[in-house]
């Protein structure tokens, strides 16, 4: 069955306010809107379109008929979603699945309520997560060298004569730290303990360093300090004035996606989304344990208990090109796949073979499928089946299609694909950190 399915984004404080509208061909409401999500998890399920009389879910539907509509007899193991930031999100990691039973059990079993904003996972399952950009995107992800980092830190504090005599001390020794620590071993893991212990207790010397650093950065003084570094901490300062995740942002890579390119954040890799608008794919889970940059619960010990502190050579995830028209982003985990269409009933690839377009592309789907458009107008049709499904989807609109035989999406267009990952050949110990 292909069924229409549909959601009301969600308005958090960090969502652009014309961001999601443009991709959902839907008028802005003047709200900052956020995360639209298309699944069956709990916090917010999408809903059958159509069923306004008697509202039905994804959770609704897949329990009346959980082998025609759910994976494997329940419910999806991938939740996906479409994001607008409009504002930096905060630094944080999720935890591996291992982390999040163990978690999720203790904080049951003290009575911490699931509402509770001090609580720090609200299921047991593990949160990877994939994002795709559809526009410029820029993010923190991943420990760069500590070198580098020192280097920059240096340069800001050559440049702290406009901050005064007590501010330019504190960022000449937050300089001299983070070179001490750069000495610490060859893998940073022990320089980086050591600056996470001086940063995340907050305190007061630490706030004085970030306020004597906005004054540098948002200065006009000319800086040895590459210019997309120097815009990331001035919208830092701006958002979040005297956090010390400020200077964990020195610590760490800045990110620059364009349309197409991706991220994975595999269990404990420390991110923050700055901005853009991209599709999201992750394990259904709703758990976050967050660093800084935010006004939400933090709680240090159990983020650093999950934390990795391995430097990341290379943050960006390269999707493969199975056929014309289609891209396939597959992590180290069963639980997720996600799939790029782009056709064009006119297209010929003799004509324009670097466009990546196709008149038609194929998808197997032994599981569901969640689609959403995000270009065009595109038929969707079940391939070599008696009784014939098609469904013609324009940009903005979602389907949830059940397993069954292959779907054909032709027609001109742009549309995202989440499927279960590719379970045979995954190796579980790898995603459970098992050695």
């Amino acid at each position: 069955m292909l069924i229409f399915i549909q959601n009301v984004p969600r308005t958090y404080a960090w969502g652009s306010r014309d961001a999601l509208p443009e991709v959902l061909a839907t008028e802005p409401t003047g709200e900052p809107q956020a995360e639209l999500w298309l699944g069956d998890h709990e916090v917010d399920p999408a809903q059958v379109a159509g069923s306004m009389a008697e509202p039905l879910t994804l959770i609704d539907l897949i329990e009346r008929n959980p082998e025609v509509y759910g994976v494997d007899g329940g419910h999806l193991p991938f939740l996906l979603k479409v994001l607008g930031i409009g504002a930096p999100l905060s630094l944080q990691v999720h935890p591996r699945k291992s982390q999040a039973e163990e978690g999720f059990a203790r904080e049951n079993a003290a009575g911490i309520a699931l509402d509770d904003l001090s609580r720090s996972y609200k299921d047991a399952n593990h949160k990877p997560e994939l994002l795709v950009a559809l526009s410029h995107i820029e993010a923190l992800s991943g420990w760069r060298e500590l070198g580098d980092a020192a280097n920059d830190a240096a340069a800001i504090a050559r440049g702290s004569g406009t901050c005064g005599a007590r501010g330019s001390q504190l960022l000449l020794s937050f300089a001299a730290r983070v070179q001490s620590a750069a000495r610490l071993g060859v893998d940073g893991k022990a320089g980086r303990e050591a600056l996470l212990d001086w940063l995340l207790p907050g305190d007061e010397i630490v706030v004085e360093t970030v306020r004597a650093l906005a004054e540098v950065v948002m200065s006009e003084v000319p800086l040895d300090l590459d210019g997309v570094r120097r815009d990331v901490l001035r919208k830092l300062v701006t958002t979040h004035p005297g956090d010390p995740g400020v200077l964990i942002s020195l610590l760490m890579h800045v990110v620059t996606l364009n349309a197409g390119e991706a991220l994975y954040l595999d269990a404990g890799v420390l991110h923050a989304y700055l901005g853009g608008v991209g599709v999201e794919i992750m394990a259904s889970s709703d758990n976050v344990l967050r660093a800084g940059l935010t006004e939400k619960h933090i709680d240090v010990p159990e983020f650093r208990r999950i934390l990795d502190l391995t430097t990341t050579n290379d943050p960006l995830f390269y999707g493969a090109t199975p056929a014309p028209g289609l891209t396939t982003w597959q992590p180290p985990i069963p639980d997720f796949q996600l799939h790029r269409v782009r056709v064009d009933a006119e297209h010929d690839p003799l004509d324009a073979p670097g466009m990546h377009l196709a008149r038609a592309v194929s998808l197997e789907a032994p599981y569901p499928l969640v689609m959403i458009a995000t270009e065009g107008v595109l038929r969707v049709e079940r391939i070599g089946v008696d009784l014939r499904e098609v469904a013609s989807v324009r940009k903005g609109h979602s389907l949830y299609i059940s397993a069954g035989a292959a779907i054909e999406i032709s027609g001109s267009g742009e549309a995202f694909v989440a499927s279960v990952g590719c379970r045979s050949e995954i190796d579980i110990s790898r995603v459970e950190g098992v050695s």
